[in-house]
């Protein structure tokens, strides 16, 4: 083994140095490792500096809106806090990627993944300004219903979305177009498998232009669910019933079918038949007539006519009872309020019969026996008196001998 080059330590330390000045010149990239480590310093710098830049920009947006009147730039301010810190992140990349000096392909990649981050946090604060801006879209309520101005924020934010995924795959080079065109091919043939998904969504469409029923609503549809509309989705509407169970029923189901809107009552109606017995004389029949009635058209709780149909009147002549339709209409339609009055009317009512000397028949049945009329002796079935098994039957009387020709 030739050991002379331990005689000139120098020239060694030297090819060494030498070897380590190319790792550092030429370690990442071809980019000298000093300068890989001022842009870490600068993009490290920078999120330092992220609390510092979002404190002030935030603190100046914060002293705009608090001279405005309205709660809108308060929303917006608040929505747009994330892209607002984002920010910094961005520049810091950019900086750091400007000192790098890259070249090449490395050059073009940096370039784009920049310009993804410029166009990601762009669309992310347009998709988070949305929901607070929607406050104007809701004056379209007057025009449409609640949930189809919902679905229509809905649809703005997915536009965004798809708008910002769009634009950051044409920085890298990537067509849109062909991208599409492949995916209405594989639409089509997802469609023929999911026709019940997509005729849920046109239902949902169908429900909500409808005005069928909106959020908070009673409905009933028989033989499926009654109870309070909580959500209208794209594929269900989740209502839930009066022993707080959910249903999550397809918008199919509510779209072909006869849905009764108990919320969309006007008044709420109340009908009673009673019945007095039998012993009530017409006077008292009338005084309870003219009772009932003038208590109900007395009340504000009760609807009046000509608005509503009320009546008081005898219907008819019952098995057991003389019976007094009431039919009448509350003003309110909240269930708790009707059962309320509906209560009060039902105790008036029993003052009213009782003043009257009268009450309040029950279910009865009467048993009429009448008798058979009396029959001729000739026209009576003979008795049939039954044997006495104590005593022995009589012997049958001897028979005559024939007689015949002597023999």
């Amino acid at each position: 083994m030739d050991w002379s080059f331990l005689d000139t330590p120098k020239a060694w330390l030297a090819e060494f140095w030498a070897v380590v000045m190319e790792v550092w010149e030429k370690g990442v990239f071809g980019v000298d490792i000093g300068r890989v480590l001022v842009a870490l310093a600068i993009l490290i710098g920078f999120l330092l500096l992220r609390r510092l830049f979002t404190r002030f920009v935030l603190k100046r947006l914060a002293g705009w809106a608090a001279r405005t009147r309205t709660e809108t730039d308060n929303r917006v301010l608040t929505a747009i806090e994330g892209p607002i810190r984002f920010i910094p992140i961005v520049v810091g990349v950019f900086m750091a990627g400007q000192y790098m000096a890259f070249e090449g392909l490395t050059e073009t990649f940096f370039r784009n993944l920049v310009s993804s981050l410029v166009a990601f946090n762009i669309f992310w604060a347009f998709y988070r300004l949305v929901e607070p801006l929607s406050v104007v879209a809701r004056r379209l309520e007057k025009v449409f219903s609640r949930e189809l101005v919902s679905w229509l924020v809905k649809a703005v934010k997915v536009a965004f979305i798809a708008l910002g995924v769009a634009t950051i795959l044409e920085t890298w080079g990537i067509e849109v177009a062909p991208l599409i065109a492949g995916l209405g091919l594989f639409g089509v043939a997802v469609a023929l498998g999911a026709q019940d998904l997509f005729k849920n969504l046109i239902s949902g469409l169908l429900i909500i232009g409808e005005k069928r029923f909106a959020v908070g609503q009673w409905i009933r549809v028989d033989g499926v669910v009654e109870g309070t509309v909580e959500h209208i989705g794209f594929r269900s509407t989740l209502v839930r019933r009066f022993d707080q169970a959910p249903v999550y029923v397809p918008n199919a189901a509510l779209s072909d079918a006869a849905v009764t809107n108990f919320s969309a009552m006007t008044y709420r109606r109340i009908y009673w038949v009673i019945g007095v017995t039998y012993d009530t004389t017409l006077e008292q029949l009338m005084a309870i007539r003219d009772g009932i009635l003038g208590h109900i058209l007395s009340q504000p709780e009760f609807a009046k006519p000509p608005a509503v149909s009320t009546f008081v009147r005898v219907e008819g002549f019952g098995p057991s009872s003389i019976d007094l339709m009431v039919y009448c209409f509350t003003r309110t339609t909240r269930w708790g309020d009707w059962l309320e009055i509906r209560e009060r009317l039902a105790f008036e009512i029993k003052r009213i019969v009782e003043e009257a000397g009268t009450s309040f028949a029950f279910p009865s049945q009467s048993v009429y026996v009448e008798s058979l009329p009396a029959m001729l002796p000739e026209d009576r079935p003979e008795a049939f008196p039954p044997p006495d098994p104590a005593q022995p039957e009589a012997s049958p009387a001897p028979q005559a001998q024939p007689t015949g020709p002597a023999a």
